[in-house]
């Protein structure tokens, strides 16, 4: 069984024939003899041993061992890679003495070879060695990074070893190039002889021979000398996924393979000809490539061994090397794993998806049905088009995706310091208290006239919401800046925010012009019916302080775009965010009559709009207490039924079971939970960790938590602002202190400090992370609005007063009878468990092994039922159809004396 107990599924099938225990111990046979495949052995002993052994019958290759493991999310984390590092540079210093001392010199004496490239290494990665390798920390990875590697780099430089640090994602390019850059200063001052330090460079980058060229000048600048592994690239499905998530213009990745091929041959001849600095390695398994390696080598007088040397991944390319050793010049080392089971899975996916891939080298070889010709294809040629369309291009013809910003590039975040620089929030008038009284008694088409665009057809209203949509783009680092200031958005969530609104502009812009259109329905001979919606007349809407831009605008768009007159009341802490938004609409088109804002307290201001005669809607996101007010008022008025449209809350639970990945779950965690300070209506409140899994989970959740960085949202590293103002803080912190059993407060740091020095808003009612565990979830009866995690230990069969017993069906029906219905996560590996557990909850939207916060318009439709919401989902396909109104159309054509088509025919 499963550790947490049960059988992973229905009784049918493979596990309902043979047992859950023997499918059990038959999958974990099989991981076993894939690790044997791809790992070289479990510890850094077992490898040097066996690397020697392997020497004795092919004497010309060498080792780089990689000590298994994905990136560090807490301090321990980081401490634990650090000690397995350093432990591992000292033993395979100790195995090259010994057998130095026994005879069998590995080529240290070979004059064909560099000293520091003649023995087996070692390869790191830089973000195993810090919890926040990340370019928005750079100033605590300069300062707590940079020495602990240089620790590193003097063992490896004193035993005459080389050591590599390993590619990793695109965004964290520049911050390692600043890490080389300082380590090679310190190897100039301190070891000027060791050229063992090396950098593994990408050739899937479309920007590959740029960083060969820098790094060059590094090392010329220092006057060291450098080992670089060309690799070509083994995160490639996540960075063309990370740019259309983030709407980057470009893909920084090459989309065809052969032309990332082509990208390697040019690295090769870049590589080639900076050997006054450089040691080049050449990490491939392609015949073709190693073909061309050696050709372009020997036009420039370099010879293999003394000049370069090749590499492959242990368990991968061995008949191509051993046809490429029969060359005793020829050096190839071995990029070989060493680490348990336990951590192999991110390696190994890596791996497969590589040897399994079509277009790999490795898997047309074995595939007898390629033959010779297309199996050596020269890769020298070019594609007229890119294998995906554009980021911006994501969603067809239908809208564009809006652009978004790499905060990673120093040009991205320049428009963004310059508009916080020179941000002036004016004042916005706001409806005086005896002017209510008067408002409610006007009516709404006292405010709003909205004839004249509702008579336009739907094309030209479209056609203004994508003109507003491409003006919010443009101003987009002077809307960051005011959420920002305004709204204590950090720079990554404004951005987001700004994009949100962007999305929804063109999406209901879209979607008006698909559902407006008269639609003919089948019916008797002589007769012609028609379906058509019309705008219902004046709505209210009514947005929260916690998406002020983006929700402001997804209502407004929503009402706008289906021909209705829209007034729009925004939360009273933000109202220059909705200010500027409708000066945006009205500039781009919006008829300053179909569009009023008006600002004020929701109980006075807000209670009036609702109150008002005439009104044909209302929209309203914000507490479910206030919902129900808004409900309850709309029934006692006497008229028309007014539809109401409610997004609320939620106490929203992730679900862990024991077969999820520990820091799979610890990242989703942190965002649904912190992120934004943790005020969203979708943030995860309790999360749900099975009882087996529990105590790991937990300590890396609270190690993780100690590393957000609490402060000023104007600074690039902020992770957690202030709550939105202080009547939000004393509900927080009071609950806070309220709590008194298996508390955690994460509170590294107050970051003080604003976007490179310019000072923007005191930081006030900062709360920060707080992780507490509970005993039920009916211990937490209401939401907590604010950084607050709550945690539950679950298992199967009974319960006790500290664990909730019942299972995954208890689960879910702990969270069906709180009442509430927006946001659920599910983190597992077993795919059926999560489908049975997002059908058997009533839940709006449900992610599984990701964050839960996030939603993208048009792709994840957001809203909730229950106490969560009535629905319709935002940016989905039927939020505009609760706009309007239904008009079925009948004509009689016989009354013209007949149906001419029958005459006709």
């Amino acid at each position: 069984f499963l550790p947490d107990g049960t059988n992973g599924g229905s009784g049918g099938g493979l596990l309902g024939r043979l047992g859950a225990n023997t499918v059990v111990l038959a999958t974990m046979r099989a991981v076993a003899l894939l690790g044997k495949q791809f790992v070289l052995a479990e510890s850094i002993e077992a490898a040097t041993a066996e690397a020697s052994a392997q020497r004795r019958t092919q004497p010309n290759v060498r080792f780089s061992f990689d000590m298994l493991g994905e990136g560090a999310r807490t301090q321990a984390d980081a401490d634990a890679y650090f000690e397995s590092y350093k432990n591992a540079i000292i033993c395979i210093a100790l195995k090259s003495m010994n057998t130095v001392t026994k005879g069998q010199n590995v080529d240290k004496n070979d004059v064909h070879v560099p000293p520091d490239a003649a023995g087996d290494g070692i390869s790191i990665k830089l973000s195993a060695l810090h919890p926040r390798y990340e370019w928005s920390q750079r100033d605590r990875v300069m300062a707590e990074l940079v020495p602990r590697v240089w620790e590193l780099c003097e063992l490896a430089a004193k035993a005459r070893m080389n050591l590599t640090i390993d590619a990793e994602e695109v965004d964290r390019l520049e911050l390692s190039l600043d890490v080389l850059d300082a380590l090679c200063s310190k190897v100039a001052a301190s070891h000027p002889q060791w050229r063992g330090l090396g950098l593994a460079m990408q050739a899937y980058q479309t920007r590959a021979m740029d960083l060969i060229a820098h790094v060059a000048s590094i090392a010329r600048k220092h006057g060291v000398g450098l080992m670089c592994r060309l690799v070509k690239g083994a995160y490639w499905d996540a960075e063309i996924k990370r740019a259309q998530v983030e709407g980057l213009p470009h893909y920084p990745v090459f989309t065809h393979k052969h032309h990332t091929d082509i990208s390697y041959l040019a690295c090769t001849h870049m590589l080639l000809a900076a050997n006054d600095v450089i040691y080049p390695q050449f990490a491939t398994h392609n015949a073709s490539t190693i073909a061309a390696i050696a050709q372009l080598a020997h036009a420039k007088g370099l010879q293999p061994g003394a000049h370069y040397e090749l590499q492959r991944l242990h368990g991968m390319g061995t008949g191509v090397y051993r046809e490429v050793l029969r060359d005793p010049r020829v050096s190839c080392r071995i990029y070989a794993p060493v680490g348990s089971h336990r951590d192999l899975l991110a390696y190994l996916v890596r791996r497969l998806l590589e040897n399994g891939a079509n277009a790999s080298f490795v898997h047309q070889l074995a595939d007898e049905s390629v033959g010779v010709d297309t199996l050596l294809l020269s890769p020298l040629r070019m594609e007229s088009a890119s294998s995906f369309a554009l980021p911006r291009d994501l969603f067809g013809a239908s809208r564009v995706n809006s652009a978004g910003l790499d905060f990673a590039v120093a040009e991205m975040r320049a428009p963004l310091s310059e508009a916080l620089t020179t941000l002036a929030i004016a004042k916005v008038p706001r409806v005086a208290d005896f002017d209510v009284k008067s408002l409610l008694g006007r009516g709404i088409h006292s405010l709003v006239s909205y004839q004249k665009w509702s008579e336009m057809p739907v094309s030209q209203r479209a056609e203004v919401l994508r003109k507003a949509a491409d003006a919010l783009e443009t101003a987009m680092p002077e809307f960051c800046a005011l959420l920002i200031v305004e709204a204590f958005k950090t720079p990554g969530d404004a951005v987001a925010e700004v994009r949100e609104a962007v999305d929804f502009l063109r999406y209901y812009a879209a979607e008006s012009e698909r559902i407006m259109q008269p639609i003919a329905l089948p019916g008797p001979t002589g007769e012609a019916n028609t379906l058509r919606l019309k705008p219902r007349g004046v709505w209210v809407c009514i947005s929260p302080w916690n998406f002020p831009l983006a929700i402001f605008m997804g209502q407004v768009a929503a009402g706008l775009a289906t021909g209705n007159g829209v007034v729009a009341k925004p939360a009273e802490q933000t109202p220059a965010v909705a200010q500027a938004a409708v000066e945006l609409l009205h500039k781009a088109g919006v008829p300053r009559d179909a569009l009023k804002l008006v600002c004020g307290p929701g109980e006075t201001v807000g209670a009036a709009l609702v109150g008002m005669a005439g009104v044909a809607g209302v929209v309203f996101t914000g507490s479910t207490g206030v919902a129900k007010i808004i409900n309850r008022a709309l029934a006692a008025k006497d008229g028309p039924i007014v539809p109401l449209i409610a997004e609320t809350g939620g106490i929203n639970a992730m679900i862990v079971d024991s077969s999820a990945l520990p820091e799979q779950v610890v990242d989703a965690a942190v965002q649904s939970a912190f992120k934004s300070a943790g005020q969203r209506c979708s943030a995860l409140r309790v999360l749900c960790v099975h009882e087996a899994v529990a105590d790991r989970v937990i300590d890396m959740l609270k190690g993780a938590a100690a590393e957000l960085r609490v402060g000023q949202t104007s600074h690039w590293s902020t992770d957690v602002g202030a709550l939105i103002d202080a009547e939000a803080f004393e509900g927080v912190s009071g609950y806070v202190k309220g709590l008194t059993d298996k508390v955690f407060t994460a509170n590294r740091s107050l970051v003080t400090e604003s976007i490179e020095g310019v000072a923007i808003h005191s930081v006030a009612n900062i709360q920060a992370p707080v992780i507490t565990e509970i005993s039920h979830l009916r211990d937490l009866s209401r939401e907590i609005f604010g950084p607050v995690l709550h945690i539950v230990r679950w298992r199967d069969g009974e319960g006790d007063a500290q664990v909730m017993g019942g299972g995954l069906d208890g689960l879910a029906q702990a969270i069906n009878t709180q009442g509430y219905g927006l946001t659920l996560g599910i983190h597992t590996r077993i795919d059926s468990r999560a489908t049975r557990f997002a059908e058997q909850v009533h839940v709006g939207n449900v992610y599984i092994n990701r964050n839960m916060i996030g939603a993208v318009v048009g792709v994840q439709p957001f809203g909730g039922e229950a106490l969560s919401g009535t629905g319709p989902k935002a940016g989905g396909p039927h939020y505009l159809l609760r706009f309007c109104g239904e008009q079925t159309l009948t004509i009689n054509t016989t009354a013209a004396g007949g149906n001419v088509q029958l005459l006709a025919g």
